[in-house]
């Protein structure tokens, strides 16, 4: 039943607080998007192709360990400081610590097999282990702060800010902290410890936000189970979550999302620095990128989800977005000032869909309550936080495996007029496709319109009122 309690009402300070969650997230995560293959490859010597197979067999693994903790986190028994909360509280120090792991420049100048034995072992633990068990109970924790739906699309906004505001400060110092001009005026790595230092400096961060977040956000809708009830089984519990249009629709939406959006961050590194030989132009993306998320994005998200929906105007945000970079492919832009207010355009349609998507999961979590009576935060979370990460494991796998395709090599300061040409294509014309594949799952697959939402909404209000 849904247990009542005192709880001080919903306000800033629980937006606030859940900003700094992903903030603290992004610190480990956006750096490991954006610049862990450019550490793989350039410092450590290993492979594009290699890498592209760790991303993609870590998420095996992720798909056991993801599930595991989402069903952790349903079954065990709440702590004093809630059922999500307190997840927080005990793994942020791994998280921070094993990341920090993965950027030890020391082991430049190790044997390759050992360096590949490392670079598993590092990543599976971060990414499969600590990663997992602190962002599946933080991203659960959102259907647990408020049950209406425009709070927690303020929720899904403040917590895009706050992985924008990560984006920000990795995006634009980290560029310009490890690339540097050699004699020659090509761009090339500044040192094999400079990553060491910014991924420990970063893992401070990361510490500190969580903490925050802890601090200041409150779970409010506490549901507990009826003890009369009938024993779900894992396997009834996925049965009923695959039939789920809603969980389908979203999913789907999410990998071809998560690998266009993740290409272009990891891929940008060697766009601006092999085809417009500007490693300050990074930093300058990242700044427009956020300036546009904060003073145009997050502050229209919600009067606009409210207007016309979250999947209607998410839709129509990732249709501009394939049309942009669909046009840069056939442009071939030589310009970087022009490339950028270009792709900046549209990013900024995507940007909506990453503000509101959040929301999203709580909609397909309600969803699922309405269809078959059990709410189950975690277990849905995590199999959408699995999707996740398969994006972010085929960007990773197809940002690498381009770069061997094309004939990207790791060890030369120039590469060759069809490597540089090859870079742009794969910046451009893959993340167009996915974009629109995006706009296909959202509007055929994905059930849940505007009006769709208020009903449920409505329904489980009124359960829980009759209890």
């Amino acid at each position: 039943m849904n247990e009542k309690n005192n709880a001080r009402p919903f306000g800033m300070r629980d937006k606030i607080g859940y900003m700094f969650g992903d903030f603290g997230n992004d610190f480990t995560f956006i750096f490991a998007s954006s610049f862990l293959m450019v550490f793989y490859t350039k410092v450590l010597g290993i492979s594009g192709a290699m890498v592209g197979t760790l991303f993609l067999l870590a998420r095996v693994v992720d798909a056991f360990t993801d599930i595991t903790m989402g069903r952790i986190v349903d079954s065990v028994k709440p702590s004093r400081d809630g059922r999500f909360r307190c997840w927080l509280r005990r793994m942020c120090g791994p998280v921070a610590i094993a990341s920090f792991l993965m950027y030890q420049g020391g082991m430049a100048g190790a044997p390759m097999t050992l360096k590949i034995v490392y670079m598993y072992v590092t990543y599976l633990l971060w990414g499969s282990v600590f990663y997992t068990s602190i962002n599946i109970p933080y991203g659960s924790m959102a259907s647990a702060i408020t049950e209406k739906p425009d709070e927690r699309t303020a929720l899904s906004t403040f917590r895009t800010v706050g992985a924008t505001l990560a984006g920000l400060v990795i995006g634009t110092v980290t560029p310009l902290l490890i690339y540097v001009k050699d004699a020659d005026g090509n761009q090339v790595i500044r040192s094999t410890s400079i990553f060491t230092i910014i991924a420990g400096a970063f893992a401070v961060c990361a510490i500190l936000c969580y903490i925050i977040c802890y601090k200041l956000t409150t779970e409010r809708v506490k549901v507990e189970p009826d003890p009369n009830a009938k024993k779900v089984t894992l396997g009834q519990t996925f049965a009923a979550i695959f039939k789920s249009r809603a969980l389908l629709g979203i999913i789907g939406a999410a990998i071809f999302l998560l690998l266009s959006q993740l290409l272009i961050q990891a891929m940008n590194n060697y766009l601006y620095t092999e085809y417009f030989g500007s490693a300050g132009a990074i930093s300058i993306v990242t700044i427009v990128n956020t300036a546009l998320m904060l003073l145009v994005v997050a502050p229209l998200s919600v009067p606009i989800s409210r207007k016309f929906g979250k999947k209607e105007a998410s839709t129509a945000g990732v249709l501009l977005a394939g049309v942009i970079f669909l046009g840069l492919y056939f442009m071939h832009v030589q310009n970087v000032v022009v490339y950028i207010v270009l792709a900046n355009v549209g990013m900024l349609g995507l940007g909506f869909f990453n503000t509101v998507i959040w929301a999203n999961i709580t909609d397909v979590i309600d969803d699922q309550e309405v269809k078959t009576g059990q709410r189950e935060d975690g277990t849905v979370y995590a199999v959408y936080s699995f999707a996740r990460k398969l994006g972010q494991a085929l960007a990773g796998g197809a940002g690498g495996w381009a770069l061997s395709i094309i004939g990207y090599d790791q060890l030369a300061k120039v590469q060759t007029a069809s490597v540089i040409n090859g870079l742009y294509t794969t910046s451009t014309l893959i993340p167009a496709i996915c974009f629109f594949v995006v706009a296909l799952f959202l509007w055929f697959v994905y059930p849940l319109s505007k009006k769709k939402v208020e009903a449920n909404v409505e329904e489980l209000k009124s359960r829980r009122e009759n209890v």
